[in-house]
Protein backbone atom coordinates (compact mmCIF):
# COMPACT_ATOMS: atom_id res chain seq x y z
CA UNK A 1 0.00 0.00 0.00
CA UNK A 2 1.44 3.38 -1.17
CA UNK A 3 2.58 5.67 2.18
CA UNK A 4 -0.22 8.54 3.13
CA UNK A 5 1.13 12.38 1.81
CA UNK A 6 2.25 14.02 4.06
CA UNK A 7 -0.43 16.56 5.85
CA UNK A 8 2.94 19.56 5.90
CA UNK A 9 3.36 18.80 2.25
CA UNK A 10 0.38 19.25 1.45
CA UNK A 11 -0.64 22.64 3.22
CA UNK A 12 2.46 24.20 1.76
CA UNK A 13 1.68 22.79 -1.76
CA UNK A 14 -2.05 24.76 -1.12
CA UNK A 15 -0.35 27.76 -0.08
CA UNK A 16 1.98 27.86 -3.15
CA UNK A 17 -0.79 27.06 -5.40
CA UNK A 18 -2.61 30.11 -3.87
CA UNK A 19 -0.01 32.64 -3.33
CA UNK A 20 2.60 31.91 -6.05
CA UNK A 21 5.47 32.61 -4.13
CA UNK A 22 7.57 30.75 -1.97
CA UNK A 23 8.52 34.08 0.20
CA UNK A 24 4.72 34.38 0.56
CA UNK A 25 4.23 30.92 1.79
CA UNK A 26 7.08 30.63 4.45
CA UNK A 27 5.92 33.66 5.95
CA UNK A 28 1.91 31.92 6.25
CA UNK A 29 3.34 28.86 7.57
CA UNK A 30 6.20 30.22 9.88
CA UNK A 31 8.49 28.56 7.65
CA UNK A 32 11.70 29.14 6.03
CA UNK A 33 11.90 29.27 2.39
CA UNK A 34 14.51 26.80 2.20
CA UNK A 35 11.91 24.30 4.35
CA UNK A 36 9.47 24.81 1.23
CA UNK A 37 11.56 23.94 -1.03
CA UNK A 38 12.83 20.75 0.56
CA UNK A 39 9.07 20.15 1.27
CA UNK A 40 8.18 21.02 -2.49
CA UNK A 41 11.13 18.29 -3.74
CA UNK A 42 10.38 15.37 -1.25
CA UNK A 43 7.04 15.98 -2.46
CA UNK A 44 7.65 15.59 -5.96
CA UNK A 45 10.19 12.78 -5.87
CA UNK A 46 7.62 10.76 -3.51
CA UNK A 47 5.00 11.13 -6.37
CA UNK A 48 7.41 10.82 -9.37
CA UNK A 49 5.45 13.87 -10.97
CA UNK A 50 6.94 17.57 -11.46
CA UNK A 51 3.65 19.33 -9.69
CA UNK A 52 5.52 23.33 -9.79
CA UNK A 53 6.30 25.23 -12.48
CA UNK A 54 9.19 28.14 -11.52
CA UNK A 55 9.43 30.67 -13.43
CA UNK A 56 11.75 33.37 -11.54
CA UNK A 57 10.21 34.14 -8.27
CA UNK A 58 6.92 32.71 -9.91
CA UNK A 59 5.44 29.59 -9.01
CA UNK A 60 2.35 28.05 -11.28
CA UNK A 61 1.37 24.41 -11.08
CA UNK A 62 2.19 22.25 -13.77
CA UNK A 63 -1.08 19.72 -15.31
CA UNK A 64 -0.51 17.38 -12.14
CA UNK A 65 -0.16 20.19 -9.79
CA UNK A 66 -3.96 21.12 -10.87
CA UNK A 67 -5.08 17.48 -10.59
CA UNK A 68 -3.72 16.96 -7.01
CA UNK A 69 -4.91 20.49 -6.17
CA UNK A 70 -8.51 19.01 -6.62
CA UNK A 71 -7.67 16.15 -4.54
CA UNK A 72 -6.14 18.46 -1.55
CA UNK A 73 -8.65 20.95 -1.24
CA UNK A 74 -11.30 18.30 -0.67
CA UNK A 75 -8.25 16.78 1.68
CA UNK A 76 -8.08 19.77 3.99
CA UNK A 77 -11.51 20.28 3.80
CA UNK A 78 -11.96 17.15 5.43
CA UNK A 79 -9.54 17.96 7.95
CA UNK A 80 -10.66 20.80 8.93
CA UNK A 81 -14.07 19.73 9.73
CA UNK A 82 -12.53 16.80 11.70
CA UNK A 83 -10.62 19.35 13.84
CA UNK A 84 -14.35 21.59 14.28
CA UNK A 85 -16.28 18.37 15.26
CA UNK A 86 -13.62 17.02 17.67
CA UNK A 87 -13.63 20.75 18.99
CA UNK A 88 -17.33 20.45 19.48
CA UNK A 89 -16.94 16.87 21.63
CA UNK A 90 -14.68 18.90 24.46
CA UNK A 91 -17.51 21.95 24.59
CA UNK A 92 -19.71 21.34 27.56
CA UNK A 93 -22.78 19.65 26.96
CA UNK A 94 -22.01 18.09 23.20
CA UNK A 95 -21.54 14.74 22.52
CA UNK A 96 -23.09 10.83 22.64
CA UNK A 97 -24.25 8.89 25.39
CA UNK A 98 -24.98 5.28 24.26
CA UNK A 99 -26.13 2.68 26.36
CA UNK A 100 -28.40 -0.10 27.02
CA UNK A 101 -31.22 -0.74 29.36
CA UNK A 102 -33.86 -3.44 30.10
CA UNK A 103 -37.68 -2.27 29.85
CA UNK A 104 -37.61 -1.68 33.73
CA UNK A 105 -35.20 0.41 33.94
CA UNK A 106 -36.25 2.53 30.70
CA UNK A 107 -39.97 3.14 32.55
CA UNK A 108 -38.61 3.29 36.52
CA UNK A 109 -35.09 5.15 36.02
CA UNK A 110 -34.21 6.41 33.28
CA UNK A 111 -36.95 9.19 32.78
CA UNK A 112 -35.47 11.15 35.86
CA UNK A 113 -32.05 10.25 35.13
CA UNK A 114 -32.34 11.73 31.04
CA UNK A 115 -34.60 14.71 32.64
CA UNK A 116 -31.44 15.87 34.87
CA UNK A 117 -28.64 14.89 32.38
CA UNK A 118 -30.54 17.02 29.58
CA UNK A 119 -29.97 19.74 31.81
CA UNK A 120 -26.27 19.78 31.78
CA UNK A 121 -25.89 18.64 28.51
CA UNK A 122 -28.18 19.79 26.26
CA UNK A 123 -26.77 19.03 22.84
CA UNK A 124 -25.53 15.86 23.98
CA UNK A 125 -27.01 13.13 21.41
CA UNK A 126 -28.75 10.19 23.64
CA UNK A 127 -28.86 6.64 22.31
CA UNK A 128 -30.87 4.25 24.06
CA UNK A 129 -30.62 0.53 22.93
CA UNK A 130 -33.50 -1.71 24.68
CA UNK A 131 -32.50 -5.00 26.38
CA UNK A 132 -32.45 -7.31 29.42
CA UNK A 133 -29.12 -8.40 30.95
CA UNK A 134 -27.85 -10.91 27.83
CA UNK A 135 -28.46 -8.25 25.02
CA UNK A 136 -27.10 -5.74 26.87
CA UNK A 137 -23.65 -7.77 27.11
CA UNK A 138 -23.93 -8.45 23.80
CA UNK A 139 -24.42 -4.82 22.90
CA UNK A 140 -21.46 -3.68 24.46
CA UNK A 141 -19.07 -6.71 22.82
CA UNK A 142 -20.33 -5.67 19.95
CA UNK A 143 -19.60 -1.84 20.63
CA UNK A 144 -23.00 -0.98 19.79
CA UNK A 145 -23.28 0.71 23.00
CA UNK A 146 -20.74 2.14 25.63
CA UNK A 147 -22.73 1.71 29.18
CA UNK A 148 -25.39 -0.82 29.92
CA UNK A 149 -27.90 -0.20 32.68
CA UNK A 150 -28.00 -4.49 33.68
CA UNK A 151 -27.81 -6.92 36.63
CA UNK A 152 -24.82 -7.79 37.92
CA UNK A 153 -23.17 -11.27 36.26
CA UNK A 154 -20.45 -13.00 36.94
CA UNK A 155 -17.34 -14.84 33.97
CA UNK A 156 -17.77 -11.33 32.14
CA UNK A 157 -14.10 -10.81 33.34
CA UNK A 158 -14.19 -7.81 30.12
CA UNK A 159 -16.26 -5.56 31.72
CA UNK A 160 -16.22 -3.71 34.32
CA UNK A 161 -19.63 -3.37 37.34
CA UNK A 162 -20.76 -0.15 38.78
CA UNK A 163 -23.47 -0.74 41.93
CA UNK A 164 -25.90 1.19 42.05
CA UNK A 165 -27.97 -0.60 44.39
CA UNK A 166 -29.32 -3.85 45.50
CA UNK A 167 -33.03 -5.25 46.25
CA UNK A 168 -34.81 -8.11 47.28
CA UNK A 169 -37.34 -10.05 44.95
CA UNK A 170 -40.58 -11.13 46.54
CA UNK A 171 -43.82 -12.53 45.46
CA UNK A 172 -46.67 -10.25 44.21
CA UNK A 173 -50.05 -11.01 44.63
CA UNK A 174 -53.83 -10.09 44.31
CA UNK A 175 -54.97 -8.41 47.88
CA UNK A 176 -57.67 -11.20 47.64
CA UNK A 177 -55.57 -14.04 47.35
CA UNK A 178 -55.61 -16.28 50.48
CA UNK A 179 -52.13 -15.77 51.59
CA UNK A 180 -52.26 -11.77 51.26
CA UNK A 181 -55.99 -12.54 53.75
CA UNK A 182 -53.02 -14.63 55.82
CA UNK A 183 -50.61 -12.28 55.56
CA UNK A 184 -47.79 -15.33 55.00
CA UNK A 185 -47.17 -17.60 52.43
CA UNK A 186 -48.24 -21.50 52.66
CA UNK A 187 -45.10 -23.39 52.04
CA UNK A 188 -46.72 -26.18 50.52
CA UNK A 189 -48.53 -25.00 48.35
CA UNK A 190 -45.47 -22.92 46.92
CA UNK A 191 -45.63 -25.28 43.81
CA UNK A 192 -49.07 -25.12 43.25
CA UNK A 193 -49.53 -21.66 42.39
CA UNK A 194 -50.50 -20.27 38.97
CA UNK A 195 -47.09 -17.82 38.22
CA UNK A 196 -47.01 -15.32 35.85
CA UNK A 197 -43.19 -14.50 34.95
CA UNK A 198 -41.31 -12.26 33.33
CA UNK A 199 -39.65 -13.76 30.17
CA UNK A 200 -37.77 -17.09 31.01
CA UNK A 201 -34.95 -16.21 28.36
CA UNK A 202 -33.95 -13.09 31.65
CA UNK A 203 -31.45 -13.60 34.29
CA UNK A 204 -34.29 -12.42 36.85
CA UNK A 205 -35.96 -16.09 35.66
CA UNK A 206 -32.65 -18.00 36.21
CA UNK A 207 -32.58 -16.41 39.93
CA UNK A 208 -35.87 -17.08 40.91
CA UNK A 209 -35.60 -21.05 39.31
CA UNK A 210 -32.42 -21.23 41.13
CA UNK A 211 -33.42 -20.25 44.29
CA UNK A 212 -36.49 -22.41 43.85
CA UNK A 213 -34.81 -25.30 42.76
CA UNK A 214 -32.21 -25.33 45.66
CA UNK A 215 -35.33 -26.40 48.25
CA UNK A 216 -36.36 -28.94 45.50
CA UNK A 217 -39.58 -26.97 43.95
CA UNK A 218 -40.53 -26.59 40.51
CA UNK A 219 -43.13 -23.24 39.80
CA UNK A 220 -45.65 -24.38 36.78
CA UNK A 221 -45.52 -21.05 34.83
CA UNK A 222 -48.77 -20.32 33.95
CA UNK A 223 -48.08 -16.65 32.01
CA UNK A 224 -45.06 -15.67 30.19
CA UNK A 225 -44.81 -12.20 29.60
CA UNK A 226 -42.28 -9.59 28.59
CA UNK A 227 -44.32 -6.67 30.06
CA UNK A 228 -44.16 -5.83 33.95
CA UNK A 229 -47.16 -3.33 33.53
CA UNK A 230 -49.01 -6.44 31.95
CA UNK A 231 -47.80 -8.69 34.19
CA UNK A 232 -48.91 -6.59 37.38
CA UNK A 233 -52.36 -5.78 35.37
CA UNK A 234 -53.42 -9.78 35.35
CA UNK A 235 -51.81 -9.92 38.83
CA UNK A 236 -54.31 -7.78 40.30
CA UNK A 237 -57.00 -9.46 37.99
CA UNK A 238 -56.59 -12.62 39.77
CA UNK A 239 -55.25 -14.54 37.00
CA UNK A 240 -52.08 -15.43 39.23
CA UNK A 241 -49.20 -14.35 41.41
CA UNK A 242 -45.64 -12.91 40.31
CA UNK A 243 -42.07 -12.52 41.66
CA UNK A 244 -40.82 -8.81 41.11
CA UNK A 245 -38.84 -6.51 43.50
CA UNK A 246 -41.35 -4.36 44.96
CA UNK A 247 -40.17 -0.97 43.51
CA UNK A 248 -41.33 -1.57 40.63
CA UNK A 249 -45.17 -1.83 42.21
CA UNK A 250 -44.66 0.25 44.69
CA UNK A 251 -47.51 2.96 43.55
CA UNK A 252 -49.62 -0.27 43.40
CA UNK A 253 -48.34 -1.20 46.75
CA UNK A 254 -49.29 2.17 48.45
CA UNK A 255 -52.63 2.03 47.15
CA UNK A 256 -53.43 -1.24 47.95
CA UNK A 257 -54.28 -2.89 44.65
CA UNK A 258 -50.99 -5.47 44.86
CA UNK A 259 -50.02 -6.84 47.80
CA UNK A 260 -45.69 -8.36 48.91
CA UNK A 261 -44.51 -11.14 50.81
CA UNK A 262 -41.44 -12.10 51.66
CA UNK A 263 -39.98 -15.66 49.39
CA UNK A 264 -39.11 -17.55 52.44
CA UNK A 265 -36.33 -17.17 55.10
CA UNK A 266 -33.73 -17.10 52.67
CA UNK A 267 -33.63 -13.66 50.74
CA UNK A 268 -33.20 -13.97 46.77
CA UNK A 269 -30.90 -10.30 46.52
CA UNK A 270 -29.89 -9.09 42.77
CA UNK A 271 -27.43 -6.01 42.25
CA UNK A 272 -28.48 -3.59 39.58
CA UNK A 273 -25.48 -1.52 38.19
CA UNK A 274 -23.81 0.04 34.99
CA UNK A 275 -21.32 -2.40 33.13
CA UNK A 276 -18.78 -0.93 30.65
CA UNK A 277 -15.15 -1.96 29.15
CA UNK A 278 -12.48 -2.51 31.71
CA UNK A 279 -10.16 -0.06 31.77
CA UNK A 280 -11.99 2.19 29.14
CA UNK A 281 -12.00 5.58 30.67
CA UNK A 282 -15.71 7.38 30.72
CA UNK A 283 -16.24 10.49 29.50
CA UNK A 284 -17.63 13.40 31.21
CA UNK A 285 -21.24 13.13 29.98
CA UNK A 286 -21.05 8.92 30.98
CA UNK A 287 -20.07 10.11 34.46
CA UNK A 288 -22.51 12.55 34.49
CA UNK A 289 -24.83 9.68 33.98
CA UNK A 290 -23.78 6.92 36.11
CA UNK A 291 -23.31 9.63 38.64
CA UNK A 292 -27.77 10.82 38.39
CA UNK A 293 -28.24 7.01 38.38
CA UNK A 294 -26.98 6.36 41.33
CA UNK A 295 -28.70 9.37 42.53
CA UNK A 296 -32.03 8.47 41.32
CA UNK A 297 -31.94 4.87 42.11
CA UNK A 298 -30.83 5.73 45.76
CA UNK A 299 -33.83 4.09 48.15
CA UNK A 300 -35.04 1.26 45.85
CA UNK A 301 -33.44 -1.27 47.80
Amino acid sequence: MPKPIDSRQLRAFASLAQTGSFTRTARELHLSQSAISHAMKALEEELRCRLLDRTGKKVTLTQAGEQLMVRVRRILQEMQEARSDLQQLGRWGHGRLRFSASQTACQFILPGVLREFRESFPNCTIQIEPGDTPTAIELLRSRRVDLALTMETKGEEQFEFHPLFSDELSFILSPLHPWAQRGSVVREEIARQNYIFYTKTSVMFRMIEDYFGQDGLVLPTFIELGSIEAIKELVKLGLGMTILAPWVARRELMEGSLVTLPLGRRKLKRTIGVLQWRGRRLTLAEETFVGLCKTVTEGLG
